[in-house]
């Protein structure tokens, strides 16, 4: 099934949709409304980096309809942003139907996440956010170790890297996916809905990594106020849910029909 992009419940809002699936949520007239929860959560966390304002060097692995980008824009002005998205044919689609702002800062390169990622200097980014999906499966390169050594390595001091995971309990691929990310990153910490810690349904885990801590008080306000609340684990408490596993993680979970949208009915 082809790419299309549909109107949303909302005056100049819009739903990417990818076989069969929605995959991003776009308001053209206010790009700082993250209508998905799990994107809300990655939105919490580029939030919590440095200073409120301050411009944000990141590299988005995925890019889709451009939502995260185009709210970094907007929440942090002079940013310098790059999506690494190798479909051509959604990045077409989305810069017709769904333009970006005029001078953004956001650049679009067509190639996968791990040669887009090797292409940039030592310590030349402030965050690598981690959303990508193909055939409804993660990547399998971009959850290994090998992967979270060269995120490492573009990393500045005090970066993050942030990897969006869809899972159910009780997380096989994800302990597997925390042990890779650890070889490299000593500093852990997820963020999920209860209900899917809980067991009751799979959904997506938002892993975040740092060589020098995690902005780990400020995310858990956020979550305690969030109009739809989530957990924060710490490092600890990952050792103790999500702590095992191998250095290999494959093969992915395929990604469920998204169920964490804005509060009703996705990356």
């Amino acid at each position: 099934m082809p790419a299309e992009i549909v109107p949303a419940d909302h005056p100049n809002a819009y739903v990417l949709r990818l076989d069969g699936h929605d995959q991003s949520h776009v308001d053209l007239a206010d790009p700082t409304r993250l209508a998905f929860d799990y994107v809300r959560r990655m939105g919490d966390v580029l939030d919590a980096w440095g200073r409120p304002g301050e411009p944000v060097r990141v590299v988005h692995v995925g890019g889709a309809a451009m939502t995260l980008p185009r709210y970094v824009a907007a929440t942090r002005p002079r940013s310098a942003q790059v999506v690494l998205e190798p479909a051509a044919d959604v990045t077409e689609l989305v810069r017709e139907e769904l333009p970006l702002p005029r001078r953004s800062g956001i650049k679009v390169r067509p190639v996968d996440g791990r040669t887009g990622l090797a292409a940039f200097r030592a310590e030349s980014l402030d965050v690598v956010l981690v959303d990508a999906y193909a055939g409804g499966r993660v990547p399998g390169d971009l959850v290994t170790a090998e992967h979270a050594a060269l995120a490492a390595r573009v990393l500045a001091p005090g970066g993050l890297l942030l990897l969006n995971l869809v899972d159910r309990a009780p997380f096989a691929w994800t302990r597997r996916v925390v042990a890779a990310v650890r070889t490299a990153f000593p500093e852990t910490m997820i963020s999920a809905e209860p209900a899917t810690l809980r067991g009751r349904r799979a959904g997506n885990l938002l892993l975040v990594a740092g060589r020098d801590g995690v902005p780990l008080a400020d995310l858990r306000a956020r979550a305690a106020s969030s109009p739809a609340p989530y957990r924060v684990l710490d490092d600890r408490q990952v050792s103790d849910s999500m702590g095992a596993g191998s250095r290999s993680p494959t093969p992915t979970p395929r990604r469920p029909r998204p169920h964490d949208t804005a509060p009703s009915p996705a990356p």
